[in-house]
């Protein structure tokens, strides 16, 4: 009997069996609970599993073309610096690291500061990127945001993480717009690099298919309005008129 983590008391017994004292004596610090405290049970594997979830890390996907809107979305200044940087700087508070995925043309426009990410798996867009990141760190699980979410703020990250399911392949809002799974603003387990790739062999690249179709959380956003996407210009202006009322009202 090696590494006890835990010792349970049935009922009626006081005391540990002598055998598992001398297994106990290098181990002084491992508790012992009687089985009706439940909650200190529960306790003990809570803490257990929290140090069991994979890390996590961040991606922003900036390697788009942005051919509705006709230049890079990534580029646009919102509040003071270009979008792929501001979103960075949401990510870093919860994550261990935050990579930008970009396209191999694109590196020599991101400052050496920042942490890279080009795609491996090429031609596949938003797909292509988080496989990329798996295939870089797949131990690691992926909190992926689109470059093209201007509203987005911590409290809605904060929220996303807080009920992350490490039991799922994924957690994801549902799009305000049309009740899908929001595969561009998701945590992507580690588990899930597997199930990507069993999709993409079968002719499917699209992220979302695979939330569609695959044993996820879904959740919704408690301020909808912060998964606004911009794809076009009329977006641009709309998202511009929010933002300066917000202002206004402050």
């Amino acid at each position: 009997m090696t590494d006890i983590q835990l010792v349970l008391l049935a009922e009626n017994t006081e005391e540990i069996f002598d055998f598992i004292k001398e297994k106990l004596a290098d181990s002084p610090e491992v508790p012992v609970y009687r089985l009706e405290e439940t909650e200190k049970i529960i306790s003990f594997f809570r803490s257990k599993l929290d140090f069991a979830k994979p890390k996590l890390n961040g991606l922003v996907l900036a390697g788009g073309k942005s051919q509705r809107m006709g230049f890079d979305k990534g580029t646009v200044n919102w509040f003071g610096k270009e979008q792929r940087y501001y979103a960075v700087e949401l990510l870093k508070p919860f994550c261990d690291e935050v990579f930008i995925s970009c396209r191999e043309d694109q590196l020599q426009q991101i400052p050496v500061d920042y942490n890279v990410l080009t795609d491996t798996f090429t031609s596949l867009g938003p797909y292509g990127a988080i496989l990329s990141a798996f295939r870089e760190q797949p131990d690691k699980a992926w909190l992926v945001i689109a470059c093209d979410l201007p509203l987005l703020d911590m409290d809605t990250i904060q929220y996303l993480i807080s009920q992350r399911d490490t039991s799922k392949i994924a957690t994801a809002f549902n799009s305000p717009a049309n009740e899908f799974p929001e595969p561009l603003i998701t945590i992507w387990e580690p588990k899930s690099y597997p199930a990507l790739l069993t999709f993409l062999s079968q002719g499917y690249s699209c992220p979302r298919k695979v939330l569609i179709n695959s044993d996820v959380k879904l959740i919704n956003a408690e301020n909808p309005e912060t998964l606004t996407n911009v794809n076009t210009p009329e977006d641009l202006e709309k998202v511009k008129r929010t933002l300066h009322q917000k202002i206004a009202g402050t």
